[in-house]
């Protein structure tokens, strides 16, 4: 009777005070100021405000209003990064703070769910959202949805009973989880975990202790940035003590130094990376991919194993009727319209079910007869009404609905677990031997089945469904069936050297047989169970080899995904539950589905797929791919192009020749290389035979051997050939002016000329030339435009120090001979 009563407004409030509210415990949250200041310790950005402010000095605003928009752009796009952060776990209190109907001092109040207290009685309904770990006190053919938790499509009974210590999953249970939905009945349960306690609340504690890992290619930039900057500012310090030491001019020293040490200043790299990363975003939204964080877009070319849930990822999470099978042993396999033997069944599949369902199996027994309707036919059946309903039970687990009235007799429909349909049917040794082969091959073949059946009445109902003389109609299959991208896509990956491994929470059976439609590679499963008396170490070594995971928990998904990081592997994990949210924020990439994912997975995951197409991800990984590929042609090329940019400024102080370039040419060099990395060099289309090569190693340097050894041969060519011209020029008679803007139009043309060879890897110089490039062509055409300003237009020539390059005079000069110039 106490129970009854539930706990008091005082008791209540008392456990509130000392348990704290039914909801996460809120993560301490740094300031804006903080962040900021945490932000600008990065090297990266350090170098961008350093540059920003170089140029600002030296008078070159829009140069300094560039760098500085971009290191303003990295600050705001970590203090948004850190707001979703947050929100990840917002979500997770709205999942665990639905409005709850408890009973407190006898009387029924509607109360915040984040009000329910350890103790309270809580009233559940068909519809409501479970606010808190309960146990089951009463219950009336109670069943709850508890995929978010686990993964599984199908909901499961639940039943009343004693405490028992119970984990989501599985029939019969005496608990009830917070943020599981009733699909049906009704019950009366006592809250026995909230907050962090409860299962939800343990999956949320979880993932905000997970820490997100740096991304390889921005620990790369960091190391890379430092060490040209420290060589560059060496290197600028040298070029000014050396200039007021070797010829006492410590101005003209100084003005040398800043040349070289701008000629040095990596400042591209960053730029170049936040700029392919903003455009990858770009181009991945096109095919309908939300990229959430920047930095997995550069790991998706390196994705060496892509773990995906069954349930919502492989399949389409809902229930569908797959195939149709009758006593004398015909079977239809439903997609075309139905034979009228099987239409029969059908129709009492329907009448067995609630008219407006929760429960999917029941859904789809609705969708498989509106599909089916005829001309005139209605659902349910003209004049029939719903009279009464005989509701599942563990002692029987079938369940029925009389319609009609006492006056025109009743019909009654059931539906259930095979055997129980063939013990409510009677149904002799033989019959039920049938029955139970046809159930065993259906189950191998992944399907849930439930047998139906059906009995005339007349007279006054009875109190139990077992009074009825059913007949056994047949056998129904329901599946959740596969999304039909999925075959394909999972080729594809194979194709790309990246393995594919489902983690379930569904049974070993069905995983094997969606397995098997889906194509993955494998017959062995490892089971939760069996899991959990792994080691580690053992654990490490079976991910290796074992493609199928079944009845896995969500920190059991976590270790998997830990296992396969441990190995060495790069490891994408897709999901839509609460119960793929940790391992989706641990794994490299992690990809939520949009559609049907929840908030909690989407928040956690960096990668969401909007359409919920799997096969979404092959075309994110080939993008991915392409813009790694493209990345390492701009830094190529930016490694190639300051080796001439750098040798013509060092060249004046080791052969003692006059200052050939100031800052103003270095910064018109930077404005032309600039949109060519940023622009024409992501814009480049994917190389031949992208997904057919295996992932690169996770930690391939950026920068490896022979891409230095190639830049720096290209930058030497192109130094060679400029140079020559810088030191052979006087002797033509050319003034010093003239011999600098010479040198400067020599040394665009090798840039225009590193752009060509550096577009593609796998295809030949004159290949990739004839490849389109709109952009390209674009840029061309203004660099071309710009420079016959800078070598014509006097107020340029006067401000870049250049003067008329005179060609028909330099040729009077060398070919005398020629009578036409003599004029």
């Amino acid at each position: 009777m106490t129970q009854k009563l539930g706990l008091t407004a005082a008791q209540a409030a008392a456990r509130l005070a000392r348990e704290g509210f039914n909801e996460l415990p809120r993560a301490r949250r740094r300031s804006p100021l903080r962040i900021v200041v945490e932000v600008l310790r990065e090297p990266m950005l350090a170098l961008l405000l350093a540059g920003g402010v170089v140029y600002l000095a030296l008078g070159n605003r829009e140069e300094a209003l560039i760098l500085l928009a971009f290191a303003c752009l990295s600050v705001g796009i970590t203090v948004v990064q850190e707001a979703r952060t947050e929100r990840v776990l917002e979500a997770l209190r709205d999942l665990t703070s639905p409005r709850a109907l408890v009973i407190r001092g006898g009387e029924r109040l509607r109360i915040a769910g984040r009000d329910v207290a350890r103790g309270d009685l809580i009233v559940l309904s068909e519809g409501d959202r479970v606010p808190a770990d309960a146990l089951v006190l009463e219950a009336t053919a109670l069943s709850a949805d508890e995929s978010l938790l686990t993964g599984e499509a199908v909901p499961v009974r639940k039943v009343a009973g004693s405490a028992t210590k119970a984990r989501p999953g599985g029939e019969d249970q005496t608990t009830v989880f917070s943020g599981s939905l009733i699909v049906q009945g009704s019950a009366l349960a006592l809250v026995t975990a909230t907050g962090p306690a409860s299962e939800i609340g343990k999956i949320g504690t979880s993932l905000g202790q997970l820490e997100t890992e740096t991304p390889h290619l921005q620990r790369q930039m960091r190391k890379l940035v430092i060490v040209f900057a420290g060589v560059g500012v060496a290197v600028s310090l040298a070029v000014v003590v050396l200039y007021g030491l070797l010829r006492g001019g410590w101005l003209e020293g100084i003005l040398a130094g800043i040349a070289i040490g701008m000629s040095m200043l990596p400042e591209e790299f960053p730029m170049v990376l936040a700029v392919f990363m903003a455009m990858g975003a770009w181009r991945i939204s096109k095919v309908r991919v939300l990229t959430r964080r920047a930095s997995a877009i550069e790991t998706l070319g390196s994705a060496s194993v892509l773990c995906t849930d069954k349930t919502g990822t492989l399949t389409e999470n809902r229930m569908t009727i797959a195939q149709l099978w009758l006593p004398d042993g015909s079977a239809h396999a439903v997609g075309a319209a139905l034979p009228d033997p099987f239409r029969e069944l059908a129709a009492a599949g329907v009448m067995a079910c609630a008219p407006k369902p929760f429960d999917p199996m029941e859904q789809a027994f609705h969708a498989l007869a509106k599909a089916d309707l005829r001309s005139g036919e209605t659902l349910p059946s003209a004049g029939q009404t719903l009279a009464h309903s005989y509701s599942l039970s563990p002692a029987l687990l079938a369940m029925s609905q009389a319609w009609g009235t006492s006056a025109t007799g009743f019909r009654i429909a059931a539906k259930g677990a095979p055997e129980a349909m063939a013990d409510l049917c009677k149904l002799d040794a033989q019959s039920q031997a049938g029955v139970t082969a046809r159930v065993d091959q259906m189950a191998s073949a992944g399907l849930r089945v439930l047998g139906v059946a059906e009995a005339a009445h007349s007279g006054p109902l009875p109190p139990s469904q077992r009074d009825f003389a059913f007949r056994f109609l047949g056998l129904v299959g329901l599946a959740d069936p596969l999304r039909a991208s999925v075959r394909d896509a999972v080729a594809q990956c194979r194709s790309a050297g990246i393995r594919v491994i489902m983690i379930t929470g569904d049974y070993p059976t069905t995983a094997r047989t969606i397995a098997a439609q889906a194509g993955l590679e494998g017959e062995r499963v490892i089971t939760g169970p069996e899991l959990a008396a792994l080691s580690d170490a053992d654990l490490a070594r079976a991910v290796k080899d074992v493609t199928i995971f079944a009845r896995i928990m969500p920190e059991q998904k976590l270790r998997i995904v830990t296992a396969l990081k441990s190995g060495g592997a790069v490891v994408a994990m897709t999901g839509d539950g609460v119960n793929d949210a940790p391992s989706l924020k641990a794994a490299h990439i992690g990809v939520a589905m949009g559609g049907r994912g929840t908030d909690v997975a989407r928040e956690a995951a960096s990668i969401v797929l909007l359409d919920d197409d799997f096969g979404s991800i092959v075309t994110t990984i080939r993008l991915g791919r392409r813009i790694y590929d493209n990345l390492r042609k701009a830094m190529s090329f930016i490694l190639a192009v300051h080796v001439p940019i750098a040798g013509l400024a060092l060249m004046p102080l080791l052969f003692g020749m006059p200052i050939l370039f100031g800052p103003v040419h270095i910064a018109f060099l930077e404005m032309v290389i600039d949109p060519v990395c940023s622009l024409v060099f992501e814009a480049e289309t994917e190389e031949d035979g992208i997904m057919t090569r295996p992932p690169r190693p996770p930690n391939e340097a950026l920068f490896s051997g022979p891409t230095i050894v190639w830049s720096l041969l290209q930058g030497a060519l192109v130094l060679g050939v400029s140079g020559s011209i810088f030191a052979l020029a006087p002797s033509y008679g050319l003034s010093a002016d003239q011999v600098r803007g010479l040198t400067f139009a020599t040394l665009i043309l090798g840039i225009v000329a590193l752009i060509l060879v550096d577009r593609s890897r796998s295809a030949s110089i004159f290949t990739a030339i004839l490849r389109p490039n709109r952009a390209l062509a674009i840029v061309l055409l203004i660099v071309a435009a710009m420079l016959a300003v800078v070598l014509l237009w006097p107020p340029a020539l006067e401000m870049f120090g250049f003067a008329p390059l005179n060609l028909r005079l330099w040729l009077c000069h060398r070919l005398p001979a020629l009578p036409c110039w003599r004029r």
